[in-house]
């Protein structure tokens, strides 16, 4: 495994020859390197948690507490998978 800064220095290099000879990097990976570039933001996972939410609520004013409480949680478990997947892309960002 490469220290943090041999990575960097590789990361480099790769983009350098991605710029330069773009021709090349097609023929031998497809332009796919070994450097994982940030993802999009998970905006599926926070609307899906929103919709779950708003059916939790919709349940719960329905007097289904038990359903309810399963949609709250579910709701709650969603976001923060969402929420871990950000935090993971801004700190790949970082490094």
């Amino acid at each position: 495994m490469l220290s943090k800064e041999d990575s960097r220095r590789l990361a480099q290099l790769e983009r350098q020859l991605q710029r330069d000879d773009p021709d090349f990097c097609a023929r031998m990976g497809g332009g796919n390197f070994s450097v994982s570039t940030p993802g999009r933001p998970p905006l599926p996972l926070f609307i899906a948690a929103a919709v779950i939410a708003v059916a939790a609520v919709a349940v719960g004013l329905a007097g289904w507490w038990i359903a309810a409480t399963g949609f709250a949680v579910w709701a709650t478990v969603t976001a923060s998978a969402a929420a871990f997947r950000v935090r993971q892309a801004r700190n790949r960002v970082r490094d």
